[in-house]
């Protein structure tokens, strides 16, 4: 068994893997760190490694007193793509990983990979298995919290499905700028990319995919999991080609 972590900038999602099957998923905050975890080998007492890809403060030797192998992903693990991206190792670890997934299970095509995160990031792989970058750009979370933060009388609000895109009191103006504001960003980069390469497969993860899917005018199908399945299968192919 393979223990999948992903360190995020807010929580920690985790998933179990028996070979590429899913047995257990789910997420804790950082401070839960060492009881979620003696609680996942209490449960899974097969896992024998740990696969980390972190883009928060959570380091490795948060991980070394459990008594199992742990692997954080890096910059100098093989991947399956051609990293084209100007500054190659300030690419996060989390878009490399999302790059790798779409590469490894949709072989052969155009891939934009969106996560709907903390940030929204783009991220597009071509048909030659080239990684060519991307766009990065503040998720829902940050776009609420920017408006209370940087402005004296408007309130922080939480997620919530905008009733119009006429918002008809403060609250409601807000939720349909952050909520529809995203959702028609993401559709625009969507008809950008369509326009330069007609043919190609999206992909939507991240923690907001769902939330985010039903207000697209692109059919896209919403993939919760693919980041923890995409760090399984980069694991994988490491080994193979180490």
């Amino acid at each position: 068994m393979l223990l999948a972590i992903d360190v995020g900038n807010t929580r920690i999602k985790y998933a179990v893997f028996e070979h590429n099957t899913i047995l257990e998923s789910a997420f804790f905050s950082k401070e839960e760190l060492v009881s979620a975890l003696t609680k996942i080998f209490q449960t899974h007492i097969g896992i024998a490694q740990i696969v980390v890809a972190s883009v928060g403060s959570v380091g490795e030797n948060a991980f070394q007193s459990f008594g199992k192998k742990v692997h954080f992903v890096t910059h100098r693990d093989p991947f399956p793509f051609a990293n084209l991206y100007a500054t190659p190792t300030t690419l996060g670890i989390d878009r490399m990983v999302l790059a790798a997934g779409a590469v490894l299970q949709f072989p052969n095509q155009n891939r934009l990979v969106i996560d709907a995160g903390t940030c929204t990031t783009y991220d597009f792989i071509n048909e030659k298995n080239e990684y060519l970058g991307g766009a990065i750009s503040p998720g829902i979370r940050l776009r609420y919290e920017a408006l209370h933060n940087y402005t004296a009388r408007l309130p922080l609000l939480t997620k919530t499905e905008p009733h119009d895109f006429t918002g008809n009191s403060t609250a409601e103006s807000i939720h349909s700028g952050v909520v529809n504001g995203l959702a028609n960003e993401i559709d625009g980069f969507i008809g950008s990319y369509r326009e330069r390469y007609p043919n190609f497969i999206i992909i939507l993860t991240g923690g907001d995919a769902v939330f985010l899917a039903k207000r697209l005018k692109n059919t896209i199908f919403a993939h919760s999991n693919f980041l923890l399945e995409s760090l399984n299968q980069t694991f994988q192919y490491k080994i193979k080609n180490d």
